[in-house]
């Protein structure tokens, strides 16, 4: 009922770790295509985004781009057709008859705070509705207040179809996620069809309702929007040759730079920081929505000084 009054969405199926709620999600597009779309058995694909990051599962990792996530772990699971993430006429050209839904994420986390091109989801929004398509959007990183929104599909004005939430959903504290969705979709689920031992028990619900409504007490997600540009404007301010972009949405930010971050996180945590690097020239900054301005300056105060170090 607290993820309804949020979020709006009609259903909510409770699962543990996100990896659980993505493999629910998929399993949910499969039956649906198949149920309710007519697809012929067998023949279901579901669209991904090439650099996507959503678990470590045998299914999962099938449709990773990651070589270091596949390696040693085939024969993988056929029905997963990768485009190019941002690129809008890559995504209509891959979708087909047998096209179930397009599971993406609004903003590539592990692949280093990629925020993709303005409008982009609003096309593929789109083009799903044309073509009956489900539009699947894996929030377990970038939502309930870390982009600074409630989710960070609401940037684009959108509503997906299906919207996959963990991680913060428990404040950090527990395994709780879930996928949000409507009756049509999560309707095709039936007793026996698909479960979990520990999904929804009492002290996850009770956790999760808890992180809800200190996220909404306490203004987190505001605070996350006006915080996360106030931190990105201190860090663009830096005059460092090796600064390549800074990129991000509310409390969740890409450092990048034209060199190897690594010893740039490893110099921030001797200064008290930690952080971590993601493809090799991307430091990831994902502090507490808790964090003060004061908090922010004295960790860019730091930045700087590491950066500058290392010039």
């Amino acid at each position: 009922k607290a993820l309804h009054d949020m979020t709006g969405f009609e259903m909510s199926l409770p699962m543990n770790s996100g990896a659980e709620a993505v493999e629910t999600a998929v399993k949910a597009a499969r039956k649906w295509g198949y149920k309710v779309k007519g697809i012929p058995e067998g023949k279901a694909e579901i669209i991904c985004a090439a650099d996507n990051f959503h678990g470590r599962t045998t299914t999962i990792v099938s449709f990773s781009t990651d070589a270091q996530y596949r390696d040693g772990f085939g024969p993988f699971t056929p029905g997963f057709p990768i485009v190019k993430y941002g690129d809008i006429n890559a995504l209509k050209a891959a979708i087909n008859k047998n096209t179930a839904a397009f599971l993406v994420e609004p903003i590539q986390g592990e692949a280093g705070i990629v925020v993709p091109p303005e409008g982009y989801l609003k096309e593929a929004a789109r083009l799903c509705k044309e073509n009956n398509v489900l539009l699947i959007c894996d929030e377990i990183q970038a939502g309930l207040g870390r982009s600074g929104k409630m989710f960070a599909f609401e940037y684009d004005g959108i509503r997906p179809d299906m919207v996959i939430i963990g991680k913060a959903l428990s404040g950090g504290f527990y395994p709780v996620s879930a996928v949000l969705s409507s009756k049509e979709v999560l309707g095709v689920f039936h007793p026996g069809d698909h479960g979990s031992t520990f999904g929804g028990n009492p002290l996850a619900a009770a956790v999760a309702c808890a992180a809800l409504k200190v996220l909404k007490d306490e203004n987190l997600i505001e605070r996350s929007f006006e915080l996360g540009n106030y931190f990105m404007g201190k860090l663009r301010a830096i005059k460092s040759k090796h600064i390549a972009e800074v990129r991000g949405r509310g409390l969740w930010i890409g450092f990048v730079l034209d060199t190897k971050a690594r010893p740039y996180c490893e110099r921030l945590m001797k200064e008290g920081i930690l952080c971590k690097e993601t493809h090799e020239n991307v430091i990831r900054f994902a502090p507490p929505l808790v964090i003060t301005k004061e908090e922010i300056d004295w960790a860019c105060e730091r930045i700087e000084r590491v950066v500058l170090s290392l010039d």
